[in-house]
């Protein structure tokens, strides 16, 4: 069947004059002017971030792609000549915390990596269908009979917290915990300043650590079918992984496998929601139960308006160039994802969302040796969360004018605070 040409839309006009501000409210609510200007006139741009760190930002795809894969640049903030840094994760000045897979380089990545890669194989994941299949479903039915939902609160939120805990090995009566904890670092993010542990995020922090060592000192002794107990036979095995880290990996699987995917699921109905032809095709493909479309939307969707402005920090470890700009050892580099995923030099009409997009080799979940390890579930999460809630509600529409919307912004991850709907 011929296939329509994809409605125009106006490619984002870069901001004229002087460097636009960063890191603001603004910013947060559409950065995408802000990164055209960017990769226009400054593609690896030095700045000081919020917390007074200075910074190269690196805003186009061959660039981006470039640093990401780079050995030059480490992952350790050690390699940070100045300052410790900051990765954006909650609890990263606990030490208890730090030996996580975003926060190291080989070899020690190679091993941990190599310990938890397994459970989350597509084939694996696969097996996983049942649990996102029923979690997905109860969680509508919460609240398809009322006509109107936050689906941020109570959809998109909840549904990747029940389901890293089912993997993960947390009992169901805990699993409420963890939603409130979970909320309170969403909650007491501030723009430029991702969880700064102090206030609500501290607390929460504590909370799971404790009920992490607590779990795994009990799962020791009654060992299951889930992560936290393969992470114990590996270390009971010879793998030499401590309870530290242990409990820093479960940590870092809960965050990196929570928000990241609140933010795909959010940021992706929205721009449905706001693309009323790409939706209806999108719709009327699972209609006639074919699942291709939905396969290339998730992955068009990461593209468009991803989870991820940021990828989280490297150091570098000897002097480089990169674009035109020569970095020191030891400046931190932050790989504007967003920006690369919208460069022309390498996407065609990329301000344009267009659901059959092929050639899109996006940079959503990274590239390298620290390409998300949690893709195929994010992947699975999103699939269902789409397919689900515009089968069984197919008349969603927006229930606030986008420009009243709030969005988190901060310096690595981006999405929205609420999604109000109404429906039939």
């Amino acid at each position: 069947m011929h296939k329509p040409p994809a409605p125009l839309e106006p490619a984002v006009e870069p901001l004229s004059g002087p460097a636009p501000e960063l890191f603001s409210w603004e910013f947060a609510a559409d950065p995408y002017p802000a990164y055209a200007w960017l990769r226009e006139h400054a593609p690896v741009h030095r700045t000081t971030l919020p917390s007074g760190v200075e910074a190269w930002l690196v805003t186009r795809y061959p660039d981006a792609r470039q640093a990401l894969a780079d050995t030059r640049l480490s992952k350790n903030p050690v390699n940070h000549g100045r300052s410790s840094g900051r990765t954006g994760i909650p609890g990263e000045r606990d030490a208890d915390l730090m030996t996580h897979l975003l926060n190291i380089d080989p070899p020690d990545h190679t091993r941990l990596r190599r310990l938890v890669s397994k459970a989350f194989t597509p084939r694996t994941v696969a097996t996983f269908e049942p649990q996102v299949r029923e979690i997905t479903d109860r969680l509508i039915d919460g609240f398809a009979a009322n006509g109107s939902a936050d689906l941020i609160h109570e959809f998109a939120f909840p549904l990747p917290i029940y389901a890293i805990c089912d993997l993960l090995g947390v009992p169901a009566e805990d699993q409420d915990d963890f939603r409130d904890w979970a909320g309170m670092m969403l909650r007491h993010q501030k723009p430029g300043q991702p969880g700064v542990p102090r206030g609500g995020v501290g607390r929460a922090v504590k909370k799971i650590r404790g009920y992490l060592a607590e779990l795994i000192h009990r799962k020791r002794a009654d060992l299951g079918d889930d992560l936290i107990s393969e992470l114990i036979r590996a270390s009971d095995h010879g793998e030499h992984l401590t309870e530290n880290e242990a409990a820093a990996m479960a940590f870092i699987l809960l965050f990196a496998g929570f928000e990241t995917t609140v933010n795909l699921i959010g940021n992706g109905l929205y721009a449905l929601l706001t693309h009323p032809e790409q939706r209806a095709q999108l719709q009327s493909s699972l209609a006639r139960g074919e699942t291709d479309l939905l396969a290339t939307a998730v992955e068009e969707l990461l593209r468009y308006d991803g989870p991820v402005e940021l990828a989280t920090w490297r150091y570098a470890t000897t002097p480089l160039t990169l674009g035109d700009q020569e970095i020191n050892t030891g400046d931190p580099v932050l790989v504007v994802l967003a920006a690369a995923d919208r460069d022309p030099s390498r996407f065609d009409r990329p301000d344009l969302l267009d659901l059959t997009r092929r050639d899109n080799p996006h940079l959503g979940f990274g590239h390298g040796i620290h390409y998300c390890i949690g893709a195929p579930l994010a992947r699975l999460e999103a699939q269902y969360a789409l397919a689900a809630l515009l089968s069984r509600l197919p008349d969603l529409t927006l229930a606030a004018e986008p420009a009243d919307l709030r969005w988190r912004g901060g310096l690595i991850m981006r999405g929205l605070r609420q999604l109000p709907v109404n429906f039939s």
